[in-house]
This record gives C-alpha cells, sequence and structure tokens, in this order.
C-alpha cells in the first residue's frame, strides 16, 4: 500500500455541458458574460487544450475565436487572444478581466456586429472526470522517466487545473516536492516559471520534462 509521500499518477478527461446562455453580438456577450458560472469562463479559456482544433489554435481561447469568426472584430479577437488565464488567481478574476476588455470595445465602437444565427456563441461550463492510473511514484527522480510518457489528460490534471486546487497556483508536481522538503530547491524555483498556456499539452509536457531532466542530470544517483 503507497505511503502518503507517493505521488498518485490521475488522468482526466473533460465533459462539456451547455449552460443554456448564447450571444450572437458583443452586447449579448458581455451580458453572458455577467450571468455564467465563473466555472464557465474557466472552461473556454483551459478546456480547448484537451479538444483536438487546438493542436494548431490561431487563438487560445473560445472568446477570440469567435470574436475574430463569427463577429470579424480582429482588434478584440488580439487583445483576448493576449489573456493569459494563469496570471489570475482564480476564474472570477479572469472574468472580470474578459469583462474589462470587452466593455472598453464597446466604448469605442458606434455599431456592435452581430453573427449570423448559426455562429451564435454557446457559453458551456466543464466537467472533469478524474482517473486514478494506479501507477505511483516514489521518488522525485523516477518523474525523468515518467514524465514523457504522461497522456495529455494527466498533464491537463497535474500541471493545469491543479492550480485551482489547495495549494492554489502549484502544480501537483510543485506541490509534491515542496511536501516532501527533501533538498531540491532548485527543481521547485524551475517548475514554477513554467507558464502553462500559449502551449499545447504535449509541449506543456515537454518542458516538464526537459525541466526535472536538467535538474537530476546534474544530481547523483
Amino acid at each position: 500500500m503507497p505511503n502518503h509521500q507517493d505521488f498518485a499518477i490521475k488522468d482526466c478527461a473533460l465533459v462539456s455541458l451547455a449552460t443554456g446562455v448564447r450571444a450572437q453580438s458583443l452586447p449579448e456577450l458581455r451580458e453572458g458574460l455577467l450571468a455564467v458560472p465563473a466555472n464557465s469562463v474557466y472552461h473556454h479559456f483551459w478546456g480547448g487544450l484537451l479538444r483536438a482544433r487546438f493542436d494548431d489554435p490561431e487563438f487560445n481561447n473560445d472568446f477570440a475565436v469567435w470574436v475574430r469568426h463569427a463577429l470579424h472584430d480582429l482588434p478584440l479577437a488580439e487583445r483576448l487572444a493576449v489573456i493569459d488565464p494563469a496570471d489570475f488567481a482564480d476564474a472570477e478574476a479572469l472574468r472580470q478581466e474578459v469583462l474589462e476588455v470587452v466593455e472598453q470595445r464597446l466604448d469605442e465602437i458606434e455599431a456592435p456586429a452581430w453573427a449570423a444565427r448559426d455562429r451564435q456563441f454557446h457559453f458551456m461550463r466543464g466537467q472533469l472526470v478524474v482517473f486514478d492510473t494506479e501507477r505511483r511514484v516514489r521518488e522525485p527522480r523516477e518523474l525523468v522517466e515518467l514524465l514523457p510518457q504522461l497522456s495529455p489528460g494527466s498533464v491537463f490534471y497535474h500541471a493545469i487545473d491543479a492550480r485551482r486546487r489547495a495549494p492554489a497556483g502549484q502544480d501537483d508536481f510543485h506541490a509534491w516536492l515542496v511536501d516532501l522538503d527533501d533538498g531540491h530547491e532548485g527543481l521547485i524555483e524551475r517548475l514554477a516559471q513554467i507558464d502553462p498556456y500559449f502551449v499545447s499539452l504535449p509541449q506543456l509536457r515537454d518542458q516538464y520534462a526537459a525541466a526535472i531532466g536538467a535538474h537530476f542530470a546534474g544530481v547523483p544517483a
């Protein structure tokens, strides 16, 4: 039976659920942002990482994509696309940032564009289904071999969704190393520098693998 310090490898799948809130124009997008749970805003930023179309995204979140291709408002799409959700303490703070950008654009334009009826924005929310892979890591060095093998779902769960769990703002690898208190401060600092947004999940996995591999390359076994 694993002891309390073992790292349990989890995997996950994301289920998208409709909120029933839709928008066909920028004012309606603003109203929708105010109406939906903050979890919906989180979903439209991070959920795309687990969908195939985000393998090579033109923009990094669903709001920017819709504004660009349904409203044809390139300036606003670019402003929304550069928002990094990792910079915000929680989904509510992220919602306020998106609202501010949208309201600023509404102040600039005289006649907001309307999307075609079949191009409405549908606010969704995500439900994460988590699986225990039953794989356990007993020593941090084992991550060198394990990390390149992680599925995109495992990377999402441990490197992204973990930041919503306690301790807030930390990925699971970082939190585990801190709890171990085993002299890996340099690695903890390297992991803290990784920004999980603007890259695909395989690229994010590679960044973690490189940081951990580089750390243990200089540590005697």
